[in-house]
């Protein structure tokens, strides 16, 4: 989207986004094959082979997506103090890898794979706010936007391969875990050697702003608009339906073939990749927060797809379409915003902050959506997604509405 036809026009663009933003989009790629290949297996595993109910699925999702959010604080808050983000995001990247190794010795247990997804996801934990602080440390402030799109197109990239690997290795050997997760793991450790081999650690010992503190991270929520933009996103995330509730959903309100349920990541990936780039550098002159909202007023036309019945592929690709672009205008585009508010001495811990109000209500709407849809039906569990965003979208417009244009 960024490349023009003429040599010189690659060449700017090559300037103007520092080397680190493709370093770390190689490793985020790489990581989220991995990460991928699990987020699509396990639907599959847990409901249709182990036979999990929906509370139970709902509870290991949740652990998944932000049982271990706290420690996004704890990743930000020693990466600042220590100036040392690279080291701590290896850290977050080295445990997600050795959780792989250990998948197939728990077997069917459903305690032993929800200790293990906490593992996981505590090294995501980790590694997320460093990751973000060293690009957002070596971008120019005005392309901040464009950065993180790019950054997070590479990661989609990873996206789309993760599926469509255990796609084949399920075609080709059945049901079996084990192959998945040791693939799983040999993509994490190669992302973890390019993130050793490759990525400098910045020069933060001039960086500008208070003295780094685990105090001062949380101070951070005095300024008003900081608060304000941490409030909204964790209210927004505690309304926001996990994407593995949304694929199972998508399967069966279009009762397309259960076969394809490991494909369905793929369509949003597929968006995500295309869109993440333009849309973060639009967000650069539109504003991130309204782009923001906008990403999450297009997760409403999930939800509303969600109510025809027998729908076919067709709305299955719709949904889908929309679910890559409520991402692509929110996951790099929230870092980006909080990165131009956050001081760089505290650029980690800002992130972190942020990040962690976002887990936390995630995982709260996974550990809730779960139990409604255990207890209640389909069609409720979505009607009440979709008034529960819709009413979030309104208090976070109402709260943020003094933001300038910019922001």
């Amino acid at each position: 989207m960024y490349v023009a036809s003429s040599r010189p026009a690659r060449t700017d663009f090559r300037k103007r986004l520092p080397g680190t933003v493709f370093a770390l989009g190689t490793v985020s790629l790489l990581t989220d094959v991995s990460a991928e290949m699990i987020t699509a297996f396990l639907p599959v595993y847990l409901l249709f082979t182990l036979q999990l109910g929906y509370a139970q699925f709902g509870l290991l999702d949740g652990i998944y997506t932000g049982a271990t959010a706290v420690l996004r604080l704890v990743g930000g808050g020693v990466a600042d103090k220590f100036r040392k983000p690279k080291a701590v995001a290896a850290a977050g990247y080295g445990l997600s890898a050795a959780t792989k190794l250990f998948f197939p010795l728990v077997g069917a247990s459903a305690f032993g794979i929800g200790a293990l997804m906490a593992a996981d996801r505590a090294g995501k934990g980790i590694r997320t706010a460093p990751r973000d602080a060293m690009i957002s440390l070596a971008t120019p402030e005005d392309r901040l936007g464009a950065a993180f799109g790019v950054h997070r197109s590479m990661d989609t990239v990873g996206a789309l391969l993760g599926p469509l690997v255990t796609f084949l290795l399920l075609a080709q050997i059945g049901m079996v875990p084990g192959p998945v997760f040791a693939v799983s793991a040999a993509f994490a450790v190669i992302g973890l050697i390019v993130l050793i081999s490759f990525v400098r650690e910045p020069k933060t010992g001039e960086a500008k702003g208070p003295r780094p503190s685990f105090k001062a991270g949380l101070g951070l929520l005095d300024d008003r608009q900081f608060r304000r933009t941490t409030v909204s996103a964790g209210l927004l995330g505690l309304a926001t339906v996990s994407d593995a509730f949304v694929y199972v959903l998508v399967q069966k309100a279009t009762n397309i073939s259960l076969g394809y349920l490991p494909l369905l990541p793929l369509g949003t990936a597929v968006v995500f990749l295309a869109a993440a780039a333009p849309l973060g550098k639009l967000s650069d002159r539109l504003g991130r927060w309204r782009m923001f909202l906008i990403g999450h007023g297009l997760l409403l036309g999930v939800y509303a797809l969600l109510f025809i019945p027998r729908g076919g592929m067709g709305v299955a690709i719709a949904a889908l379409l929309l679910h890559g672009l409520f991402y692509a205008a929110t996951d790099g585009v929230l870092s980006a915003k909080v990165s131009e508010s956050a001081p760089e001495s505290l650029r980690a811990s800002g992130l972190s902050v942020v990040q962690t109000g976002q887990a936390l209500g995630r995982l709260v709407s996974s550990v809730a959506f779960g139990l409604l849809l255990q207890y209640t039906s389909i069609t409720t569990g979505v009607a009440v997604a979709l008034v529960a965003l819709t009413a979030t979208l309104v208090v976070s417009y109402g709260i943020n509405r003094e933001q300038p244009a910019s922001a």
